[in-house]
């Protein structure tokens, strides 16, 4: 398994949308390890196959003191509650920044395991933001795309300060 090189922001695969998984074979169960280990060195809780430059629809996600790794092909949200919640968020992608982002509380998301079969999880909490920020990630919309022009403004630029400092 691999640690693969992640694509950095402002990087134009970040903004694309990611195509439909079709075959379920041994090359995504690759990916998928590729990608786990990938977060894992990060670090973060959570990575899709666009942020190694795969335009695929693949998430993985491993939240801190949960059961271990999920995964999710095809993610979609088919519903989402109107109460909201606001939490510190991220990207592997542009590392050393984060900002409040307000989403729904709760969700319920359609999927494919990496077999293939079909499943419905409804999430709340961090596992909530973490579905919605990737799936996001897969429609081509980066994190700071949910931000104020003045938060996202702000972003960039402590971004492009760490990456002169670095």
């Amino acid at each position: 398994m691999t640690a693969r090189p992640i694509v950095m922001f402002p990087d134009p695969r970040l903004r694309q949308a990611a195509s439909p998984v079709a075959a379920f074979d041994e090359a995504l169960h690759q990916l998928a390890q590729d990608l786990l280990d990938t977060m894992r060195a990060a670090p973060g809780i959570g990575i899709t196959a666009p942020h190694v430059g795969v335009l695929l629809r693949l998430v993985v996600i491993d939240l801190p003191g949960g059961e271990g790794p999920r995964f999710y092909v095809n993610p979609l949200v088919e519903w989402a509650s109107a109460e909201t919640a606001r939490h510190a968020e991220g990207s592997v992608s542009m590392p050393g920044v984060s900002e409040e982002v307000e989403r729904p509380a709760r969700v319920r998301v359609r999927f494919r395991t990496l077999d293939g079969g079909e499943k419905v999880e409804e999430a709340d909490g961090l596992l909530a933001v973490c579905l919605q920020h990737e799936i996001d990630q897969l429609d081509g919309l980066f994190w700071i795309g949910r931000l104020s022009r003045l938060k996202r403004e702000r972003a960039v630029r402590r971004y492009e300060k760490l990456r002169r400092v670095s």
